[in-house]
């Protein structure tokens, strides 16, 4: 980043938001990376910076702890933004289980999973029945829709969304101290591999990477293993 001090951690404001427990702001960094506020987005905050505290860990880029998500929607998006562990570092590990819940541990397997409770989840269509039944409309069912319709769910999910930060932790989540073996998939710095050609697609593809068929060697979706 242009102007960026070279002695300045890149996620200096994240961690200062943390530490000052501001989860307003951490859901306001969290509304400009996922593109809009939701209610598991802020769950996804809430439970990142719960991780932080309780393992009482900081994240400068060096990658010293790891963060096992179950799930793929909104949630994932607030975990990314308040631990720092993205796909891309290597330090967030996708688990296709269909829970709202993550796992978060250093690198000698001391762990937290935190997942949401159902009784909450329940609570919150009951709590909010107008958004609910909008979002069913338009989200789930895709009916046609009036830009009033679509307005009003917007402003009622920045209401609930945010409103949700104040609800309290034990109401919310399902919390569990545990010890894990951390993934190899999640090493400490990245490995250099050679990148080879693909002689079907013509693209690179790590050497790791690739498959042999009919005598050559080719990346996966060629090779037709997908």
């Amino acid at each position: 980043m242009k102007g960026q001090s070279e002695k300045e951690p890149l996620r200096k404001n994240i961690e200062k938001l943390i530490e000052k427990e501001d989860l307003k702001g951490l859901l306001e960094n969290t509304g400009e990376l996922h593109g809009h506020f939701c209610a598991y987005s802020a769950c996804g905050v809430k439970a990142g910076y719960i991780a932080m505290r309780e393992l009482g860990i900081k994240n400068m880029g060096m990658r010293d702890f790891v963060a096992i998500v179950e799930t793929n929607n909104c949630f994932s998006d607030g975990i990314q933004l308040v631990t720092g562990c993205t796909f891309g570092n290597r330090a967030l590990i996708f688990k296709d289980y269909g829970k709202t819940a993550v796992t978060v541990a250093k690198r000698d397997g001391t762990a937290i999973r935190i997942a949401i409770n159902p009784d909450f989840v329940d609570s919150l269509t009951e709590k909010y029945p107008e958004a609910w039944s909008l979002f069913e409309k338009i989200v789930v069912r895709r009916e046609k829709t009036t830009k009033e319709e679509i307005g009003r769910l917007t402003q009622l999910f920045n209401r609930m969304t945010f409103e949700m930060l104040d609800v309290p932790e034990e109401e919310m989540f399902r919390i569990e101290r545990k010890t894990i073996k951390v993934p190899e998939s999640a090493p400490m710095s990245h490995p250099i591999f050679s990148a080879t050609k693909c002689p079907v697609c013509g693209e690179k593809v790590l050497e790791t990477h690739v498959r042999v068929k009919d005598g050559r060697t080719v990346c996966i979706p060629c090779s037709g293993e997908e």
